[in-house]
């Protein structure tokens, strides 16, 4: 399971009172959503005039929007499947922004940003195969989840001032675990349905 999947059931319980407070003030799970990748985009412009600092800031707060659009719909009974998908799409859309923002500031060659994106995008497009063609309730096995991958951009950010290769070592890890996932994903999905026939 992933690195952080053992402590999701904790900090949503913490979470929870947040989420329904903020659910008391009419605010709703799809427009946290929605600020979250605005706040990303503007974290990857951040990235791409080289203040990393800030970009980290600002990656920072957009994980905490896209965790509290979550509590938000759990607590106040608004979990549906759209919201699931909308948050999954726009959650690409963010990671796309920060690593394209990186890339144009030239904190990371390009070679490396293209294989971090090439690996997300493959997990993410494995676990929604598996979950959707393979017919598995569940498919998020594999190393990189989307808190690993935000933690490593963080640690990648602070030390970047005073190590310039900070950022690429994070990027460099980032798509090495992303593509190791999408080999534990097709594992599990291999494991859990074989050769099972589907229609056509």
């Amino acid at each position: 399971m992933d690195l952080l999947g053992r402590l999701r059931e904790k900090y949503e319980a913490v979470m929870h009172p947040v989420g329904r407070r903020f659910g008391t003030l009419g605010v709703t799970p799809n427009s946290l959503t929605t600020l979250s990748v605005l706040i990303s985009f503007v974290g990857g412009y951040s990235y791409a005039v080289r203040l990393p600092l800030l970009g980290a800031l600002f990656l920072l707060v957009s994980g905490f929007t896209d965790m509290l659009d979550g509590a938000v719909a759990r607590a106040t009974g608004r979990v549906s499947r759209f919201g699931a998908v909308y948050d999954h799409v726009l959650d690409r859309y963010a990671e796309f922004a920060v690593l394209i923002g990186i890339g144009l500031g030239g904190l990371v060659q390009w070679v490396w940003v293209v294989f971090c994106l090439f690996g997300m995008v493959m997990a993410s497009y494995t676990r929604a195969k598996a979950e959707s063609v393979g017919g598995l309730s569940s498919c998020t096995v594999g190393l990189a989840e989307r808190q690993e991958k935000l933690i490593l951009l963080l640690i990648g950010s602070l030390i970047q001032p005073f190590m310039p290769l900070g950022l690429v070592v994070a990027v460099v890890i980032i798509g090495v675990l992303s593509h190791i996932t999408v080999v534990q994903r097709l594992q599990y999905t291999f494991k859990n349905v074989g050769g099972s026939k589907v229609a056509v």
